[in-house]
């Protein structure tokens, strides 16, 4: 048990300690403490704190009473007045249901001294909270400083066999403490003689709380009887079993089977990269609920989270009939692995193992791990034991990583552990029953429990054969589950094999020939139904797809023959695939699947972007351009402009604006993931309007080649022409990245010869695939791009029926179009902090320029391609100088987490199952 008090977390705790501090006793507090005064003039009570006098001096002018707020963290200062801000002198304890019960009491005499203002973190029990009377200028006033209007005076927390109060006051400051204070009687003395003393709080309220807590502990940790031999018998304790190929769970005392249907849970949110383990117990217990909403009944994660995760899922299960059950992983230094090329490795083995041990603490709430960089720390006290129904080790293994592996240890044999034993193993699949040895060996060691087991597994190192395979990296070696065997009593709750599927990589799935011609249950050509059906016939251990999904994103990356692609798919094609993919998994009588992923994640890359962006700042901005960002299901974008035709959240000042002519408006905005154009133009003109962006200071073309009678003060970098179907950005031949790259450097494609000012725009481009050899065909497939500067008119409000999450513009009937662009698009490397690509030619591919603003214009093209009217104006068929917008840099960005289209989907497929 701990009791701590007042001031416990203050200054000077470092910021790491208080919150793991703060965590254990259940509490948020944002620096605020205070006190009541009966006099506020510093010259008639001296027990205004000093530091006050100094600060302020004459500046201070209150007298009379009320309250002083201090924060501890800030220093800031605020005076509640007695009559103006409250109605009461003073502040007292008034219990609540839960402290009336546990104390006798419901009310207190007034407290004197310093408080916490801290409030309750769900699931800790308010025994006491603060009353003072506060009128409505009072709530008006603390609302606008911030600072908590209500807020506990006492809050007990239980976690396992551990009991916390905290007393958010310094109620044991008393002046005098009889002589004979442990005489027989004294206190309820004390308590009457002290009753209307500023000393009646001690006694009346602080001491019986203090007595009654001590005497519960007392009670609660006398010695029972000894236990029934019987009861000691060694037998394990489980609560999943993998039995006849059926995942089970123990329900009600029976085993009950079922279907594993959920999600992925990473590390990664807006602002923070994974390490950083930055996702609040709130947050997590928030995603639960949507989690459970879905009908959804597990979660996977790869590895050690921060307590609040462990904290969250305890608190949602013990409050929901149906639990979230968690397929916990232990994660492996991967670059360390990649480094040695040998697991065996005994640094980073130990290191894996070290951490093994660590989350079997952890999840029977029994470990304080130690801060370090790039992990989650802190005090773990929630045991969620009984809800981890599997372990699934380690990491999609690097194939040249088990090839050295396996012949480096070439003669090490066969492994016989004790719950665990290979037949027939490579050496690395000995050192995987190792480690899953270990694990059980530990949890069973420490708390006599077990659970069913796995090691992660993805289609590079399966156990098939795929002969359409000609990179040497995708059927290089395989990670055989089948020669890995339980022992003892293992056999219990047994092993089952995972897998990573996606339905458009490695690219041998897309064309192999047996894949491409096999029909599903719906009589549909289906090459992932194809892969499930001949993994599953080589297994002898039942198969859980841990990993699968595709993103809805704009960014596109990996190409299906049947439209399941990795990027370019909307919202709702995101759902429908997704559902796809699970009823193929189902229809396959595999164990269920686990969606990748639950939320967006900005810190990832992508292979034919991740050259573009500025890397150490990925997690402060959203890139629509990279498709791993966008495979979750929860979206963090705040779309701060709707893109449907409805201005009424445009708030800005127009950049441009002129009462005649063609175009008479020109707005500008931005958010986190786009920059936003708005023209009010007069629609019974016909043509189509376009957009000239100046990014780069010194840059850019002063003309148009196909206009030449067209000419701009500014370099134009990009132009965009909304012209129907046919609307696309074009960039400047010489800012032209797709050719710099894949041209100029690598030698992909036959580099373009361009230089500055050329007045030539081309189409923007983004790689696809590698030239491709099918052995089977004996041809080569060459190497491909994709336009993705090409824009895409719908209705970009989540909130609309016609929803189109892909939508680029759109234009309202009354002559008003809303664009907006993705930052990348753009050749933004970070506009967090305004970073743009610089001059490529010059300074190689990591060229990079800090801009102070983008220039803007626009002109309305008439159907002959004839300049109609222009922001800024036309002199002699010059385009003037353009007007620029700016924006502050932003270190944390704004953001605000949103279901998609395709979480409802989802949820409606997992009904079924």
């Amino acid at each position: 048990m701990l009791v701590a008090e007042f001031n416990t977390f203050a200054s000077p705790t470092a910021p790491g300690v208080r919150k793991g501090v703060t965590d254990y006793l259940g509490v948020d507090w944002n620096g605020w403490t205070g006190r009541y005064f009966d006099e506020l003039d510093p010259q008639k009570n001296k027990e205004i704190p000093q530091w006050i006098i100094d600060e302020f001096g004459d500046k201070w002018t209150y007298h009379g009473a009320g309250f002083l707020l201090v924060n501890d963290l800030t220093d800031e200062v605020t005076v509640l007045e007695l009559d103006k801000h409250v109605t009461e002198e003073g502040i007292r304890l008034s219990f609540t249901e839960d402290g009336a019960e546990r104390f006798g009491m419901k009310e207190s005499p007034n407290y004197e001294y310093w408080f916490d203002m801290v409030t309750p973190k769900a699931g800790t029990t308010v025994l006491a909270n603060y009353d003072w009377g506060l009128t409505d200028a009072g709530k008006k006033l603390l609302k606008e400083k911030g600072i908590p209007a209500e807020f506990a005076a006492v809050v007990t927390k239980s976690q396992k066999a551990s009991t916390s109060y905290y007393f958010a006051g310094d109620y044991n400051d008393v002046r005098d403490v009889p002589r004979f204070y442990q005489m027989k009687g004294l206190p309820d003395v004390y308590r009457l003689a002290q009753k209307y003393s500023d000393q009646a709080f001690y006694w009346s309220t602080y001491y019986p709380m203090m007595k009654s807590i001590l005497k519960q502990f007392e009670d609660a940790t006398e010695p029972g009887p000894e236990p029934d031999a019987k009861e000691d018998s060694g037998d394990m304790k489980m609560s999943a079993r993998v039995h006849e190929n059926s995942f089970e769970v123990m329900k009600d005392g029976k085993w009950t089977p079922v279907t594993i249907k959920g999600v992925n849970i990473g590390m990664g949110k807006p602002g923070v990269f994974p390490g950083e383990a930055g996702i609040t117990e709130e947050e997590y217990y928030r995603w639960f609920e949507h989690i459970g909403e879905m009908n959804a009944n597990t979660v996977r994660v790869y590895t050690l989270h921060p307590p609040g995760f462990y904290n969250a899922l305890k608190r949602y299960n013990d409050s929901h009939d149906q639990p979230i059950y968690v397929m916990h992983g232990v994660w492996i230094n991967e670059e360390k692995l990649e480094e040695s090329l040998d697991a065996f490795e005994k640094e980073n083995l130990g290191q894996f193992q070290n951490e093994m041990k660590t989350i079997v603490d952890v999840i029977h709430g029994n470990k304080v791990v130690e801060p370090k960089p790039g992990h989650a720390s802190g005090v773990y006290q929630a045991d969620i034991s009984e809800y981890v129904i599997g372990w699934i080790l380690g990491i999609e293994w690097y194939p040249h990583m088990v090839n050295n592996t396996n012949k480096v240890h070439a003669d090490i044999g066969e492994y016989d552990g004790t719950y665990f034993e290979t037949k027939g193993a490579k050496p690395f699949e000995h050192w995987l029953a190792q480690q899953m040895d270990l694990i059980v060996q530990y949890e069973v060691k420490h708390y006599r429990f077990i659970r069913p087991m796995s090691f992660t597994n993805w289609v590079t190192t399966d156990i098939l054969t795929h002969p359409s395979d000609s990179t040497g990296e995708e059927d290089l070696v395989s990670v055989d589950p089948n020669v890995v065997y339980t022992k003892g009593q293992m056999k219990l709750a047994d092993q089952f094999a995972s897998y990573h599927i996606y339905p458009y990589y490695p690219d041998f799935l897309n064309y192999n020939a047996h894949y491409r011609t096999y029909v599903d249950h719906r009589g549909e050509l289906n090459n992932y139904a194809a892969y499930l059906n001949e993994l599953h016939a080589a297994h002898r251990l039942p198969i859980l797809v841990a990993e699968f999904g595709v993103p809805g994103s704009r960014g596109l990356t990996h190409k299906n023959p049947f439209g399941m692609n990795q990027g370019f798919l909307s919202e709702k094609e995101q759902g429908d695939i997704v559902q796809r993919l699970f009823e193929d998994i189902m229809e396959e009588k595999l164990l269920g699947g686990l969606v990748f992923t639950w939320q967006d994640e900005w810190f990832k890359r992508t292979w034919n972007t991740m050259d573009y962006d500025n890397p150490e700042r990925r997690p402060f901005w959203s890139n629509a351009q990279t498709n791993e960002q966008q495979f979750g299901l929860l979206s963090f974008d705040r779309h701060k402009i709707q893109v449907d035709g409805d201005v009424s959240d445009w708030t800005v000042k127009p950049l441009y604006e002129n009462r005649k002519g063609v175009l008479r408006k020109l707005f500008v905005d931005h958010d986190e993931r786009y920059l936003y154009l708005r023209l009010d133009y007069d629609d019974s003109v016909k043509g189509n309007p376009m957009f000239m962006l100046d990014v780069v200071p010194g840059q850019g073309n002063t003309f148009l080649k196909e206009h030449k009678e067209v000419r701009f003060s500014n370099g134009v970098d990009f132009l965009v022409d909304l012209k129907g179907e046919e609307s696309r950005i074009t960039v400047d031949a010489y800012y032209d990245y797709y050719n710099y790259l894949y041209g100029h450097t690598l030698k992909f494609i036959d580099a373009k010869a361009t230089s500055k000012n050329s007045g030539e725009f081309t189409k923007i481009l983004y790689a696809l695939n590698k030239e491709y050899y099918l052995p089977q065909e004996d041809r080569t497939l060459p190497f491909s791009a994709y336009e993705t500067g090409k824009l895409r008119q719908g209705n970009g409000n989540p909130r609309s029926k016609d929803y189109d999450s892909l939508t680029d513009f759109s234009i309202s009937k009354d002559g008003t179009v809303e664009l907006r662009i993705p930052w990348l698009l753009i050749q933004a490397k970070d506009p967090s902090q305004k970073e743009f690509m610089g001059d490529l030619y010059v300074n190689g591919a990591e060229a990079s320029v800090f801009i102070d603003q983008i220039r803007l214009g626009a002109m309305f093209m008439d159907e002959k391609g004839k300049v109609k009217d222009s922001f800024p104006g036309l002199n002699k068929g010059v385009v003037a100088d353009m007007k620029g917008y700016t924006w502050d840099n932003w270190n944390m960005p704004q953001y605000e987490e949103r279901l998609k289209q395709s979480y409802f989907i989802v949820k409606d497929v997992f009904s079924k199952y």
